[in-house]
């Protein structure tokens, strides 16, 4: 018993040893051993067998190889992997990891989470998260391995967000497909305070699962909450910040477009109404204002045994090409959904869109996605405020911060008609660089600005240079990047019935690299790597969080250029960046002695 123990790195084992143990785990059996029961699992909830998948979730959660995986992820690939829950506890090292492993296994006193406020974006109110310990975040991964399989199998094709592999672009590509052909009267909806009011008894009736996970469950939910040192119970809700908790959201509002399929089936090929829905925020499409209505209603009627019912004050009814009047109240036409702005643009005979088929016609309009003006105001507000907190800052230090901001907000919207917004946002850009210019330079004097802008040329990603005028840029060559250098890609929509649980890991990793948010040195790596991590070999699946490493560090002389980087998961580059200080110290003794030699 003691060998096995040891064998498992829970022996009476020093520092370095139980390190070299967790480093030691062949981290590819592990995955593939817990993909495959995940895998059958969903194969046997596909296919009805219910008591089969019950089976194998049983036999998953007490598998070593799955807390083991549970434990990296909640301790080494999680963002908030430091942040402690009400008994301050982190686990940072490999014999901490270790011993975590053990304490998941059996049965586990759950903990009241810790409550902490964090800003909504560009809203002076806040939301409240509710933080785990460690120890129950690394169950519910456990757990959440059991259940998502299965629930992954009985999903709506059209609910996108907490999902692997599903995204908001997915969600604004289906919208478009939705209505591209016609024009459509619109329900524009939000569920209010969806994670604090769902019902825990309806939650818990829903989910059919082994009694000892189920048990998990209702103790996770109710827990209750300290915040600032007074406790709360929570007969209600799931505590934004667990592990489980946006699974189980997706599993308590799943049936609200089902509903509305059964409601309203399908005439001929052509759907009646069409629910799409990103978390807690939907949209109904409809070429009937009638059916919009009774959808309203019915979809009110259905969420009270949830617990939640409709926010009236961000919820709307429009059509996608006309103004119309509605209860009093003129609305404009098109809406705005996940930060995209949707509206239809009449058009002449020789710009008009068309139905397709054999039987095409014109439709005498074209439908244009574009980032809404309340995103590109929010960012325009970022990037001041980043301006102004570098008012005294290097030149270079104040591109180094805007650069990240400014490709993953082009990235988000380079799917769709974003080219015009691009520009005005640049000139605005150049406008508050140029501000800030003269408030170093207190004359604006063209000498004076050839200091910080520059004539040059610039590669883009799809391989392409282009001259650039009055760049902003550092003598010794570092730019600002500009929103229209990205390229405008069209996204492609997932499959409706697609999940990495099927297996297809080669398909996965490829769509990973074409994702118009994936950036272009990942995607070019990934690409180059067909789709696998260079350290542990293993295929990047759509959830896996990714680094770009130097192969040879730079403190060693590396150079940032594609022949020395390299794609690796985050727990992969961790341990290679481990690897690679222990050498760095190793050489730097050997020098020493020399030295002193």
């Amino acid at each position: 018993m003691t060998k096995s123990r040891e064998s498992k790195g829970f022996g009476k084992r020093g520092p370095t040893e139980t390190t070299n143990v967790w480093r030691g785990i062949n981290w590819a059996k592990v995955q593939r051993y817990v993909f495959k029961l995940q895998k059958r699992i969903y194969q046997a909830a596909k296919s009805g067998q219910d008591a089969k998948a019950r089976r194998l979730q049983r036999l998953l959660v007490k598998s070593y190889y799955a807390r083991l995986l549970a434990v990296r992820r909640v301790t080494q690939d999680n963002q908030g992997k430091k942040t402690a829950g009400v008994n301050g506890v982190v686990v940072v090292s490999p014999r901490q990891r270790l011993n975590l492993t053990e304490e998941i296994k059996g049965n586990l006193k759950t903990k009241p989470l810790r409550r902490v406020w964090i800003p909504k974006p560009g809203r002076d109110e806040k939301r409240p998260l509710g933080i785990p310990t460690i120890q129950d975040r690394a169950r519910q991964a456990l757990v959440k391995l059991a259940l998502e399989p299965e629930w992954e199998s009985r999903f709506e094709s059209t609910s996108y967000r907490f999902r692997p592999a599903r995204s908001a672009h997915d969600a604004i590509a289906r919208i478009y497909q939705s209505i591209n052909k016609g024009e459509y009267y619109v329900l524009d909806a939000d569920i209010a305070k969806c994670f604090d009011q769902i019902n825990h008894d309806y939650l818990l009736s829903k989910i059919q699962c082994p009694s000892r996970l189920k048990r998990d469950l209702k103790q996770w939910l109710k827990a209750g909450v300290l915040d600032k040192g007074v406790f709360e119970e929570t007969d209600a809700g799931t505590p934004q910040g667990g592990v489980i908790s946006p699974l189980l959201a997706n599993i308590a509002l799943d049936g609200m477009a089902r509903l509305i399929e059964t409601r309203f089936p399908k005439k001929g090929s052509a759907a009646q109404a069409t629910l799409i829905r990103y978390a807690d925020d939907f949209v109904v499409i409809s070429p009937s204002l009638d059916i919009i209505e009774q959808c309203r209603t019915a979809i009110s009627e259905w969420l009270k045994p949830v617990g939640l019912e409709i926010n009236p004050e961000k919820t709307r009814v429009c059509h996608t090409l006309n103004p119309i009047q509605y209860e009093g109240k003129t609305e404009k036409p098109g809406f705005e959904f996940l930060g995209f702005n949707i509206r239809q643009y009449p058009v002449g005979k020789y710009k008009s869109g068309k139905t397709g088929g054999r039987k095409s016609r014109l439709i005498g309009h074209k439908t244009h996605i574009k980032p809404s003006k309340k995103a590109v105001k929010a960012h325009t507000e970022v990037i001041k405020g980043v301006i102004k907190q570098h008012r005294t800052a290097p030149q270079s230090a104040l591109i180094s911060r805007l650069n990240p901001i400014i490709r993953g907000w082009s990235n988000y919207y380079s799917g769709v008609v974003s080219t015009d917004t691009f520009n005005k946002l640049d000139h605005t850009v150049w406008q508050m660089l140029r501000a800030w210019t003269v408030s170093r330079c207190s004359k604006a004097s063209y000498d004076k600005l050839r200091n910080y802008f520059r004539h040059g040329t610039v590669r883009l990603s799809n391989g392409q240079e282009r001259q650039e005028t009055w760049m902003f840029q550092t003598p010794d060559g570092l730019g600002l990047y500009k929103h229209n250098w990205t390229p405008i890609v069209r996204h492609t929509l997932v499959r409706p019935d697609a999940t990495p649980y099927d297996g297809n890991w080669t398909s996965w990793a490829t769509r990973k690299g074409q994702a118009i948010d994936t950036q272009t040195r990942v995607a070019k790596l990934l690409k180059k790597q067909k789709g696998r991590c260079t350290w542990c070999g293993q295929y990047f699946t759509p959830s896996d969080l990714v680094e770009v490493d130097p192969i040879q560090p730079r403190s060693q002389g590396g150079k940032d250029e594609y022949k020395n980087l390299q794609l690796l998961h985050r727990h992969c580059h961790d341990e290679k960046t481990a690897l690679d200080e222990s050498q760095s110290c190793i050489l730097n003794k050997g020098a020493v002695k020399l030295g002193a030699v």
